[in-house]
Parts: C-alpha cells; sequence; structure tokens
C-alpha cells in the first residue's frame, strides 16, 4: 500500500490547484477521483522501486569465502553444540526446579544421556574432520591465515579507538579479523578439553582403572565449567556476530552458502577483497 501521509500530501496539493484554476471548491466524487489517482500513481512507484531492488540485489556480485566442505563442518558442529547444550545444562542444574520439569515430563535422565552422547558423538566426528581438512591445501591455506599476528593486536587498538570515537578510520582486516581468528582458537581449545573429558566421563570405568580419583575429578569439573563457559560465549559473543550485529540480521548466511556479496566482503575484510582483484587482474593478463 501506499504511504498514507504522502497519499494525503499529494491529495490535497492537488485540490488546491485545481480548485485555484477553476475557481470553485471540488465536489466528493472529484475529491475521490483524485484519491484513486494519486494512490495508483504512489503505488506504482513503489513497485517499480521494489523492482530495482530486487534487479539490484539479483546484479550484485558475490564472492566464495567458505568451500561447501567448511560449510557442511560448520552445520555438524552447530547440531552437535545445539544437542550438546539442550542436554548438558539439564544434567549440570540436576538439581533445579526446571531441570526436574524436564526429566519428569519431556524427556528421561536416560533419553538426555543418549542425546548428550550422540551430540559428543558429533562433536568428535566433527574434529577428526577438521583435522583432516587441515592437512589439504585448501585447510593448510586457512590455517596460515587464522595464525595471529602482530597486525591483529594493532587491529585491536585501531578498532577500540573507533568504538570509542576517538578515531574515525576503522581498522582494514584481511580473510579473518581478530575477532574472528579469537573466535575459532577458542573452539579449538574449548573442543579439546571437552573431548578429552568427556571421554572419561563417558568410560569412567576404564579411566578410573588406569587414572587416579583426583584426575577423574579435575575431569569432571573441567568439563562442566569449559561447557558452561562455551555457552555463554555462543550466547553473548557468537550469537551478537552472526545474528544481533545490524549488518547482519537476522542471520548471516556466509557460513551457509559459502558466498559472500561483494559490499559487505570490501566493508568487512578490505585487504581480502584487494587481494583478490590483484589475483583476478594477474590472471586475466596475457
Amino acid at each position: 500500500m501506499a504511504d498514507s501521509g504522502n497519499e494525503e500530501r499529494l491529495v490535497q496539493e492537488l485540490q488546491r490547484e485545481l480548485e485555484h484554476e477553476l475557481a470553485r471548491p471540488l465536489d466528493d466524487a472529484e475529491l475521490q477521483r483524485i484519491k484513486e489517482l494519486v494512490r495508483a500513481q504512489l503505488e506504482a512507484e513503489l513497485r517499480a522501486k521494489q523492482r530495482r531492488a530486487a534487479q539490484e540485489k539479483e546484479q550484485e556480485e558475490y564472492f566464495v569465502r567458505f568451500s561447501m566442505n567448511f560449510c557442511l563442518q560448520h552445520l555438524v558442529l552447530a547440531i552437535g553444540v545445539i544437542l550438546l547444550t539442550i542436554t548438558g545444562l539439564p544434567i549440570k542444574f540436576h538439581d533445579s526446579a526446571w531441570a526436574e520439569f524436564i526429566f519428569r515430563n519431556i524427556w528421561s535422565l536416560e533419553v538426555n544421556r543418549v542425546i548428550h552422547r550422540v551430540g559428543a558423538s558429533l562433536l568428535m566426528l566433527v574434529s577428526v574432520w577438521h583435522i583432516g581438512w587441515l592437512m589439504t591445501r585448501e585447510g593448510r591455506r586457512e590455517l596460515r591465515e587464522l595464525l595471529p599476528r602482530v597486525k591483529d593486536f594493532w587491529d585491536f587498538i585501531a578498532n577500540v579507538k573507533f568504538m570509542l570515537g576517538l578515531s574515525s578510520e576503522r581498522p582494514r582486516f584481511g580473510r579473518y579479523s581478530y575477532s574472528e581468528k579469537f573466535e575459532y582458537w577458542a573452539l579449538v581449545w574449548g573442543t579439546a578439553v571437552m573431548v578429552l573429558s568427556g571421554l572419561m566421563l563417558w568410560f569412567h570405568r576404564i579411566a578410573l582403572a588406569y587414572l587416579p580419583k583426583y584426575i577423574f575429578d579435575v575431569a569432571l569439573q573441567a568439563h562442566s565449567g569449559e561447557a558452561l563457559l562455551a555457552i555463554l560465549a555462543l550466547i553473548t559473543w557468537h550469537m551478537y556476530h552472526a545474528h544481533l550485529n545490524p549488518e547482519v540480521f537476522p542471520m548471516n548466511m556466509t557460513i551457509f552458502t559459502g558466498k559472500i556479496s561483494k559490499k559487505r566482503l570490501m566493508e568487512e575484510h578490505p585487504l581480502e577483497y584487494e587481494q583478490i582483484m590483484r589475483e583476478r587482474a594477474e590472471a586475466e593478463q596475457p
């Protein structure tokens, strides 16, 4: 529908012009006819604007940022983490009223354990998958890009200055920003702790047969604490960057499609965009 404010304003302007030319007030039928014409014109302009926007979106250039292999790894990881979260929290807070409600009315403790182990199996599967992928040419290239550098420290300082209004320029990131690198290596560390401690809890009889009791107790606390830390990081850090950030709201689809628009690539990873353009120009040279 056309904007009511614009419609009313245009109708009043046309009414004044016609009444001035005709030297008489317009009757109701003439006013209704003017309203219909104005509404039709505004709606036609709105449809034309929407068509132009759709055409511009279709014509927008996209770049491949992640391979399908990498996107599938993220999908399996996401499913595993979701299963671990919805089943791990009731176990950690088993003495709370809401956990008791879940075990009595939604699923039993035994079903909860089975689902939790399915999520753990997916996490271990994607860990082995990712390690194998890192040995490929693509994986080695991504790993090199993810390694911390001195530039990341200065990018962090520059970004803090920009956020505080002390600088008017954003830091120029390459393929991965310092925050993305931090999130990746935090995931690597957290996954290692969760898998090792989780295996000890899963096969507790074997663990207790070969390890001291205090090692098992440390594994229990590490598993519980690291799990809660990971959930809080997902809710506060990852949820904002992947979903609540106004630039990508309601969801950043790059990790699922593997593609990023030219506009976002230029804004978020300008150094990578410039490198892609240089490589493209070199490839086009005879």
